[in-house]
């Protein structure tokens, strides 16, 4: 039986018609071709005026958008791609940044991780301000044997730089390269600097050399892109502090001396000054100005623990403090600007000093919690300060406008252990106790 052709009386018993279906299931039948004078579908509506908003010029826009906070700028992002990318903006953002803990710039807005964005900056900080972090151990080591039937715990010291932590381990000083995706570093280290005969007590990074200084009384100048080396003797005893900059080296030793050491061309270890401190020297670090170094000694006598002596003659130019008991001793230094640096050791307390209003009484002071002397310190040179404890390898952060710890993380358990260097960026925090670097990742709490 053949099928009737499409329009018949057949069809159309099956509720046939223009666009109706086909019988056999398949696809409708198209409309018939309109007649002319026919009015054709509605045409589409037009399209909304433009907002008068995008009508101002960018500069003005970035002005209003400058008096929102970080929430409301966040909100503005989600409106459009348009407010999106102008909300990123860092010039936006860098306002709000330098009220924030550890965004990488400075008390005079000078920008110290100008390769990452702000506005990525500012979310970070916020895990630092709340204690939102991932744990982790990266290395670990033995304890020294020093005899069959005794060991020795290791003081590691570290140094960042760029992709790389340098961290001393007895006699050596390892250079690990961190992992590109911040999830820590590599195991076996890319270079390795020797050259003490016992271990290494401290040592510091600048301009591509390593100066170290060692429990054999030696100082010894490592170039990290090359080969090139100089040890020479310091100190009748270990050289438990060293500093470098504008090519002198500055050294404390406990034979209650320090020491000003030239690094110019033919006068490379030569002893420029000796300073006697009367004390053992613990720690030490030169002005960023290049004209004095302050010393911190172990307070055993009746003088400040705190002295700063001229850099070009070696004589004292002042002491710091006048109400010291005996036995604080000065552990760590830290030169914010050449009128501001930080302290802290013994006596349980981090100290704020500002030199040009009062070199006898420091303008803030933070007590650690648990009545623990303080090994490290360090700052983000703005708000932020990290201390390391002597017990329990406990790891605190201050804010400056505060007067209670911010927040703190125990690290060394069961055991006990001091957090005897601590370093960080704007993203991680490196810490080293007597057997393991820990890292606390704010990125990904």
């Amino acid at each position: 039986m053949a099928w009737p052709p499409p329009g018949s009386s057949s069809s159309g018993s099956r509720g046939g018609g223009a666009g109706a279906a086909a019988p056999w299931g398949g696809r409708a039948a198209p409309d018939p071709p309109r007649r002319r004078g026919d009015p054709g579908p509605p045409p589409p509506p037009p399209p909304p005026p433009p907002s008068p908003l995008w009508a101002l010029p960018e500069e003005l826009l970035l002005l209003i958008c400058s008096y929102l906070d970080a929430q409301a700028l966040g909100r503005l992002g989600q409106v459009c791609r348009r407010l999106r990318f102008l909300s990123s903006r860092d010039l936006l953002w860098r306002r709000i940044a330098r009220g924030c803990l550890n965004s990488g710039f400075t008390q005079l807005g000078t920008d110290l991780a100008a390769g990452i964005p702000v506005k990525e900056r500012v979310k970070v900080s916020q895990n630092w301000r709340h204690g939102r972090c991932r744990r982790e151990t990266v290395l670990k080591w033995k304890c020294k044997q020093v005899t069959p039937f005794s060991f020795v715990l290791l003081m590691p010291w570290m140094e960042l730089d760029g992709e790389y932590l340098y961290l001393s381990q007895a006699e050596n000083i390892q250079a690990y390269r961190l992992c590109p995706d911040g999830t820590g570093l590599q195991r076996h280290p890319q270079a390795i600097f020797s050259g003490h005969q016992e271990d290494v007590c401290r040592f510091v990074l600048v301009n591509s050399h390593i100066v170290s200084g060692g429990g054999d009384g030696n100082i010894v100048l490592h170039k990290i892109h090359g080969s090139y080396s100089v040890k020479f003797s310091a100190h009748e005893q270990e050289v438990n502090c060293v500093d470098f900059q504008g090519g002198l080296i500055v050294s404390g030793s406990r034979d209650r001396t320090a020491k000003v050491w030239s690094l110019s061309a033919g006068r490379v270890g030569q002893c420029l000054h000796t300073v006697q401190t009367e004390d053992r020297v613990w720690s030490i670090a030169i002005s960023p100005l290049l004209s004095s170094f302050v010393t911190g000694t172990a307070c055993c006598g009746h003088t400040s623990p705190l002295r700063i002596w001229d850099l070009e003659s070696g004589q004292l130019l002042t002491s710091l403090g006048t109400d010291f008991h005996r036995g604080a001793g000065v552990l760590d230094i830290f030169y914010e600007t050449p009128s501001l640096l930080l302290s802290c050791g013994y006596d349980t307390y981090i100290r704020y000093w500002d030199i040009r209003t009062s070199t006898r009484k420091c303008i803030q002071e933070w007590e650690e919690p648990h009545d623990s002397a303080l090994y490290c310190i360090r700052s983000d040179k703005n708000h932020m300060i990290a201390s390391g404890s002597s017990y329990y390898g406990v790891v605190r952060l201050w804010d400056k406008r505060q007067t209670r710890c911010l927040q703190s993380f125990h690290l060394s358990s069961p055991t006990s252990s001091p957090v005897y260097c601590l370093r960080f960026n704007t993203t991680h925090l490196y810490a080293a106790l007597a057997s393991a670097l820990h890292v606390l990742d704010f990125t990904a709490p």
